[in-house]
């Protein structure tokens, strides 16, 4: 799980740019049940896609990251303006501080004041480790009361369309949950070359939902030397406005003699937002069509989809 999905989908506001020392607007993300979402292991966990200021942003948390050099593990934090949303030509300038919030007294404790100049090559704010996870623990401390902990964004300078505060609740499901069983779709590809320049497989339903991978056989960067690969949801009356799904994913080209696979794995969130998560550089085309790498033989491939629901998020 330690690679990061990207979203693959959603548009904002592309008005024109300009910079605003406005009231502050801010984002806040309760997780309820967090020793199930601890007990999932050192990985990244994304928020559901939010709009501030007529821009798409999301979190990134990891609640057991290391230092290099440090035994301890702590909670990370992680802001991403959402991609594909600023144009190649355009920089979001971007003031905010990341919040974990007392709940014992009802105050917030700042973390990292943070000024991150955001691009379409550079849309993650880059920064530390926010608190020890011994820290976040104690009992003394508040941050964590009933399974639940809530952290937050605050901005106090962006490029701005106008906007308003949001909040969102992720929900974790028990490991040993049912809906936590991953369930899994093979993608058989007879002709690998007779792909157009975006192909999506047939649609297929795991987990309760419908869902579709798309592929760009030349990949989506100028140079064409990657393949690229997403999994869509596809859009259902079932999937609320204001609501998404946490999904463990993962992404699996497979190695047809080996066994060797070439897999990616993220969680993310599925919403009406953010419908799409993937992979623009899943694999270079020099070692997809490597035939010894076992990916693709007489022009054939397999493409796998693994998915569990995990949990879901309410946005307010």
């Amino acid at each position: 799980m330690g690679n990061s999905c990207v979203t693959g989908s959603g548009r904002s506001n592309q008005g024109q740019c300009q910079v605003s020392n406005g009231a502050q607007t801010t984002f806040k993300w309760t997780i309820d049940g967090f020793s199930s979402l601890l007990d999932k292991g050192n990985a990244w966990t994304c928020s559901s896609v939010f709009q501030i200021r007529g821009l798409n942003w999301y979190l990134r948390l990891n609640l057991r990251d290391k230092k290099s050099g440090d035994k301890e593990e702590y909670v990370s934090l992680k802001l991403v303006l959402a991609q594909r949303h600023v144009r190649s030509d355009k920089v979001v300038e971007a003031s905010f501080q990341f919040l974990i919030y007392d709940q014992s007294y009802g105050k917030h404790h700042e973390e990292h004041q943070v000024s991150h100049n955001f691009q379409s090559t550079s849309t993650t704010s880059g920064t530390s480790c926010m608190i020890p996870l011994t820290t976040l623990k104690e009992k003394s401390s508040g941050f964590l009361v009933n399974n639940c902990c809530i952290l937050g964004v605050e901005f106090t300078r962006v490029v701005v369309a106008e906007g308003k505060d949001v909040s969102e609740t992720l929900f974790v499901q028990k490991i040993n949950n049912i809906c936590c069983d991953p369930q899994v779709y093979s993608w058989n590809i007879d002709d690998f070359f007779l792909l157009k320049n975006l192909s999506i497989s047939p649609v297929f339903e795991l987990c309760g939902h419908k869902w579709f991978i798309t592929i760009h056989p030349s990949g989506q960067d100028k140079s064409g030397n990657y393949l690229s690969l997403y999994l869509s949801m596809k859009v259902s009356d079932t999937l609320h406005e204001n609501s998404g799904n946490l999904v463990e994913l993962s992404i699996s080209i497979k190695d047809q003699e080996t066994g060797k696979h070439r897999k990616l794995s993220g969680r993310c969130q599925f919403s009406k937002n953010s419908l799409s998560w993937g992979w623009p550089k899943f694999i270079s085309l020099e070692d997809f069509k490597d035939s010894s790498n076992g990916f693709l033989l007489k022009k054939k491939c397999c493409i796998e989809a693994q998915i569990a629901v995990i949990g879901s998020s309410k946005i307010e």
